[in-house]
């Protein structure tokens, strides 16, 4: 037998330390993933490697009675199981039915239009981070009995962590079990579990099926990276269509599902549901059968031996009551085994590679063989086509099941190697995060004579269907497709629950899910999300002199229009890059003194919110500080804040719903002379809870508490716009595109990525953290016990260049080297104001003046490295000839 995970293993020395179980529990696989490349592939959960159903259902069900043995009858009763989108779904379904006694709930990535949530949190490794739990029964979480959560593994616990700290803030109980297949964490890892448990003062016990570790040699992730992206270039991704299988059209089966019972937990599942289901299975399995007979060219209910059937064994007459009527009858599925025999059967019966996928392969099953089924799952929904997995293999079928999935892995053709085959098809569920695409594993050149897709009715729609739809690639590589459609359950809401609901949850309900990359900037999903609406296919360019124009006569506002995307020349990316690498180590020293007063002073768990877009890359670096330093995964989003129209207030709506405001720190790039920090403070004064205090990495306007410094250095975000702020654009703020009801906006620019450096400027600061550790202790021992009462002295020094030059305009005045230089990249400038001495801090300011022709008067006593002064009472008459300089007046 070879161990799936051997193709990894060997070639980048990745090693599975436990006992002689793990090698048949799980395999390796790899990702792109910027912090984890490589991926821990269940052989039991049912969600990449198809498996029997017994085998999958099983599992969940021998740990949930091994916590009804832990809690005994009586806590067990008072016991709720939580499980998480959308691997573990279907094995914390399980686990419920195991306990026997227990309601259960799993999150869900689906918000649903007026249901209000009943908690929410973040997991940060994942590609799609926001967890929302939305239970029918409101009162279902909110009892004292143990509360049961279940995931596929645990690698860090740390979205168990956030889990139980969510939830516990506002439904505190004294005792929590969790639950996994396999415990994969460092001892480190454990003793933080343990740790926080004292901390919050509950009992938290931990059930696995089993326990190791991951061993991981130095720069795996580099390695790891390196590799995808060589056997994606030589190899390619997907499986091609296989010769000789017929394209047949899907036969669609009406399983005759029970009114009003739930498709899943999504909502909630009670012990009166699951027996509801009991009941109902094997009449529902009976439809199946007959569906693939239908599918296989036989008459439903027809007993007419084929080659895609099989005379039932005697034993499988003995289970007539759950076994289906019609023809598609199979010798009975051998016992399901555990570990290495059932994983190393599928994969030599399920695993041929890509060449040997003609001929043989593509034929049907010779007579009394047993044809092999596969009951296909969808994404969240996986309970419900588990369990009519475990109805066919009851009812005498060789069945294997496994799902659809949102998670990008790379497919190697292999046996030593977890993922062989993926097949790549849309989203067609209208997810709340936007299109994207979707996967299926182990599926092409598997074997399978027929495939039974599962899907809830929400997903049922044109794109499933459509020639690039998930339908028509199964289709292309297994003979017969059965869809069986289950009717999506949605909570009911009373019309006085409707009244009586809270103004500001029912206004965020309807409010999508943050976008994240890759379908909306570059960075990495888990890095940020963003409370913005994409505007990428909207015409919102305008050239910078129209724009100054139009903002300097009252005819239009700032946020109304987007500047010109500058395009860096060579020698401008050289500077770029020689300022980052020689202010690297010092901008890691703010970063590193700022977060750590963030948490020292602000919260310990706090909920990084960036101004987009300056902002973005500084809460980013944050993210990655206290991730690296203390091992908390920090929620991050980026909302929008406009000068003189306030911060986006359904994106602050949608904070409030999901996390605690008190919680919720402000982040920006750097403080000018203060204008945002007004203009926040007096936004939040209508929301309740909400700190106005913005951290910021530099403060040289005195205008904040936190910072990182008050030295006005170059901030490298500063020197460029999108291509270093995730490819995404300024936020727009305009009434023909921004409802009542929506977000602000913004463009991803997708046709920039061969320019972007988001990633690189990154980290190539992160890289500094380690050594900036020692003196970042220091400056925050010292600044926490200095006085850092702003003094406002830059807005006092705003106030008299703008006399001083008879501009008469503050806003006009773009104190700081982050604002001079978007004035030179954005506005139409008249001239820069740079301190004497600072020119180490202003060569790519000097470069950009150059370029445009505007010039540079060095001044002294300056609290700033340098101001940019926009061309006061602008009109495109005062530039020169050529476009580019700038008439004095």
């Amino acid at each position: 037998m070879v161990w799936t995970g051997t193709w990894v293993a060997e070639r980048l020395g990745v090693e599975l330390i436990g006992g002689e179980e793990l090698p048949a529990l799980l395999g390796l696989a790899l990702r792109r993933n910027p912090k984890r490349a490589h991926l821990l592939v269940s052989n039991v959960l049912g969600k990449h490697v198809p498996q029997r159903p017994s085998v999958v259902y099983g599992s969940g069900l021998d740990l949930g009675r091994s916590v009804r043995e832990l809690l005994g009858g009586e806590e067990a009763a008072r016991s709720v199981v939580l499980g998480y989108a959308e691997t573990a779904t279907a094995l914390g379904h399980a686990v419920a039915d195991g306990l026997g006694l227990a309601p259960y709930l799993h999150s869900t990535r689906r918000p649903v239009a007026g249901v209000a949530r009943a908690g929410g949190f973040e997991e940060s490794h994942s590609h799609a981070t926001s967890h929302l739990l939305l239970p029918e029964d409101p009162e279902l979480l909110a009892g004292d009995g143990p509360l049961v959560l279940v995931d596929d593994e645990f690698s860090t616990g740390n979205t168990v962590l956030n889990t139980i700290r969510a939830l516990h803030e506002r439904y505190p109980r004294e005792r929590y079990v969790v639950v996994a297949l396999v415990d994969m964490r460092s001892a480190a890892d454990a003793d933080r579990l343990d740790a926080f448990a004292k901390e919050i003062g509950a009992r938290v016990d931990l059930i696995a099926g089993a326990a190791g570790t991951v061993r991981l040699p130095d720069g795996v992730l580099e390695k790891g990276q390196a590799l995808v992206a060589e056997h994606e270039k030589t190899h390619g991704t997907e499986a091609g269509p296989v010769r000789g299988v017929p394209r047949a059209a899907p036969v669609r089966v009406e399983l005759g599902w029970p009114e009003g019972l739930p498709d899943g937990g999504r909502h909630g599942f009670t012990p009166e549901h699951r027996e509801r289901l009991e009941k109902a299975l094997p009449g529902m399995a009976n439809r199946l059968a007959e569906a693939l007979d239908t599918a296989a060219g036989a008459e439903p209910g027809a007993r007419a031996e084929g080659a895609f059937r099989a005379q039932p064994a005697p034993q499988v007459q003995e289970r007539a009551q759950a076994r289906a009527e019609g023809a598609f009858r199979t010798q009975p599925a051998p016992q399901a085994q555990e570990g290495a025999q059932a994983q190393d059967e599928d994969q030599t019966r399920t695993q041929p590679t890509p060449q040997a996928q003609d001929g043989a392969q593509a034929r049907p099953a010779p007579p009394c063989a047993a044809p092999r089924v596969l009951v296909l799952g969808f994404e969240e929904l996986m309970y419900a086509p588990l369990r009519l997995g475990t109805a066919l293999e009851d009812a005498g079928h060789d069945v294997r099941y496994s799902t659809t999935t949102r998670s990008p892995v790379l497919a190697v053709d292999d046996p030593g190697y977890a993922i062989r085959t993926r097949l790549v098809f849309p989203a067609h569920d209208d997810p709340a995060d936007g299109p994207g695409e979707r996967y299926a594993y182990n599926v092409a050149g598997a074997g399978f004579d027929a495939v039974v897709l599962v899907v809830d009715s929400t997903a049922d729609t044109p794109a499933l269907h459509a020639p690039d739809g998930l339908l028509a690639q199964l289709a292309a590589h297994i003979p017969r497709v059965v869809l069986a459609v289950v009717p999506s359950h949605t909570p009911t809401v009373s019309v006085t629950e409707a009244l009586q609901a809270p103004e500001a949850p029912e206004r965020s309900s309807m409010l999508p899910e943050p976008l994240r990359g890759p379908a909306f900037s570059s960075y990495a999903p888990e890095e940020v999300g963003w409370l913005l609406q994409d505007l990428s296919d909207v015409e919102l360019e305008a050239p910078t002199e129209e724009r100054e124009e139009a903002i300097q006569s009252g005819g239009a506002h700032y946020a109304e229009s987007l500047p010109v995307e500058y395009q860096p020349s060579e020698r401008y990316q050289e500077l770029f890059h020689t300022a980052l690498e020689s202010s690297a180590a010092r901008m890691a020293r703010a970063v590193g003194t700022v977060t750590e007063t963030v948490l020292a002073e602000r919260s310990a768990r706090p909920v990084l919110v960036s101004l987009a877009r300056a902002g973005t890359p500084v809460g980013v670096l944050m993210r990655r500080w206290a991730q690296a330093r203390h091992g908390l995964d920090l929620p991050h989003y980026a909302v929008s804040i406009v000068r003189g129209r306030g911060i986006d207030a359904n994106a602050l709506r949608w904070l409030a719903a999901h996390h605690d405001p008190a919680d919720v720190v402000f982040v920006d790039g750097w403080t000018g002379k203060g204008a945002i920090t007004r203009e926040l403070a007096e936004a939040l004064k209508e929301f309740e809870g909400f700190d106005p205090e913005i951290a910021v990495l530099a403060d040289p306007g005195s205008c904040v508490r936190t910072y990182g410094t008050r030295e006005d250095f170059l901030i490298p975000s500063a020197c460029l716009n999108s291509t270093v702020s995730g490819l995404i654009s300024r936020t727009v703020l305009r009434s023909d595109l921004v409802g009542p009801d929506d977000f602000h906006g913004a463009k991803f620019y997708r046709e920039l990525a061969g320019s972007d450096v988001s990633g690189a400027f990154l980290d190539a600061v992160a890289a500094r953290f380690d050594e900036v550790a020692a003196t970042v202790d220091t400056d925050v021992k010292e600044l926490l016990a200095a006085d850092r009462t702003p003094t406002w002295e830059g807005w006092a020094a705003v106030e008299r260049i703008s006399e001083e030059y008879g501009i008469h305009d503050v806003n006009l005045v773009k104190p700081g080297v982050g604002e001079t230089t978007r004035v030179l990249l954005r506005r139409v400038p008249w001239k820069i104001l740079a301190k004497r001495g600072a020119e180490a801090e202003l060569a790519h300011v000097r470069l950009l003046a150059e370029q445009r022709g505007v010039p540079v008067e060095v001044v002294d006593e300056l609290p700033y490295s340098c101001v940019g002064l926009i061309h006061p009472q602008y009109t495109r008459g005062a530039t020169g000839a050529d476009g580019k300089a700038v008439a004095s007046r």
